[in-house]
């Protein structure tokens, strides 16, 4: 019959109809790895003793919230996938004052038993949790009061953007916090020993760092009660001004 087909020719037809279809999803599938977001993970340190400043920072008020409180959510609401806070010193008095939904999954909080031992500690404590799942990671240090998403999402896309392996904020011509790693320096950071931070990453790398100046950006930090006096008379008038 003519309308008949041989086996040969049934399995040509066959392999004709196919492979559209599998070529189609391959290349779904390449083109999805080609758009792999890669995931970061922001460090937020808040281990310290805060013997300059007489009592814990964290818990200092800003803006009717702790200075810690502000941190995290400037933190949470950017587009860091995941935001590890890291306490030591008094760490239970200071989560019990965060106001933190237990069901939000994009924060982890971790205390770290060797907060005395220095900044370096809590490096390695917050990469910990991070460093087998999250290409990148940002440092943010938990008394900044000027910090916001803003900032955060600039020097995140703009790092990003660039392909290279550091990234930092780059405030009144100087190189300042939060920074940014990739995967590539996570070894480098686990071997940090006492009270320094990265900054020999940096003066290492220079030609590999990508430089961000955040539209609008104050550096300042608080560390003694009269940066804290400062501050809030400074933050007391931007408020009565707006």
């Amino acid at each position: 019959m003519r309308g008949e087909l041989t086996r040969e020719e049934w399995e040509r037809a066959f392999q004709l109809s196919v492979r559209p279809k599998v070529l189609s999803l391959m290349e779904l599938i390449e083109q999805a790895k080609k758009e792999k977001k890669p995931k970061i993970a922001g460090l937020i340190l808040a281990a310290g003793s805060s013997t300059r400043m007489g009592s814990p920072k964290q818990l200092l008020d800003v803006g009717n919230r702790s200075l810690l409180e502000h941190v995290l959510k400037e933190a949470l609401k950017s587009d860091l996938d995941l935001v590890v806070l890291v306490l030591g010193y008094k760490a239970r008095e200071i989560r019990k004052g965060l106001e933190v939904d237990p069901k939000n999954n994009r924060i982890k909080i971790v205390e770290n038993p060797g907060w005395n031992q220095g900044i370096s500690s809590s490096i390695k404590a917050g990469l910990a949790e991070i460093q087998e799942k999250y290409d990148h990671c940002m440092i943010i240090l938990g008394d900044m009061p000027c910090i916001s998403a803003k900032a955060v999402n600039q020097l995140l896309h703009e790092y990003l953007a660039s392909g290279l392996p550091l990234g930092a904020v780059k405030t009144e011509g100087r190189r300042s916090l939060p920074v940014v790693f990739s995967r590539e320096f996570y070894e480098d950071l686990n071997r940090l020993e006492g009270d320094i931070g990265a900054r020999e990453l940096f003066s290492e790398n220079l030609d590999r760092a990508c430089l961000v100046e955040p539209d609008g950006y104050s550096d300042v930090d608080l560390d003694t009660p009269e940066d804290y006096d400062r501050f809030t008379k400074s933050f007391n008038k931007n408020t009565r001004e707006s």
